[in-house]
């Protein structure tokens, strides 16, 4: 459970984050946080799942825990840009 929850939070921060350097894919705090929120998750449990040592075993040693905070905060971004560039494209 402790692995979800740092997936998700860095997958918030990796959606912010992908959000303020892509101002043009960007859907606003709330909608970057929920992207990277979604995100996070699927991509840390994706990432653990093709590479078993990071899941940790049930335990949370430095690392699952980097591990977790990579997976899920790369995924929040990517999800986070793929759904910018989805609205931008409906928007024309």
């Amino acid at each position: 459970m402790e692995q979800l929850i740092i997936q998700l939070i860095s997958g918030a921060v990796g959606g912010n984050v992908a959000g303020a350097a892509m101002k043009e894919q960007s859907l606003g705090t709330v909608g970057n946080s929920i992207a990277g929120i979604v995100g996070g998750g699927v991509g840390g449990q994706l990432l653990a799942t093709i590479v078993p040592a990071l899941a940790g075993g049930g335990g949370l040693d430095i690392g699952s825990i980097i591990g977790n905070i990579a997976g899920g905060g790369v995924g929040g971004g990517v999800l986070m840009v793929v759904v910018g560039m989805i609205k931008k494209a409906m928007a024309k």
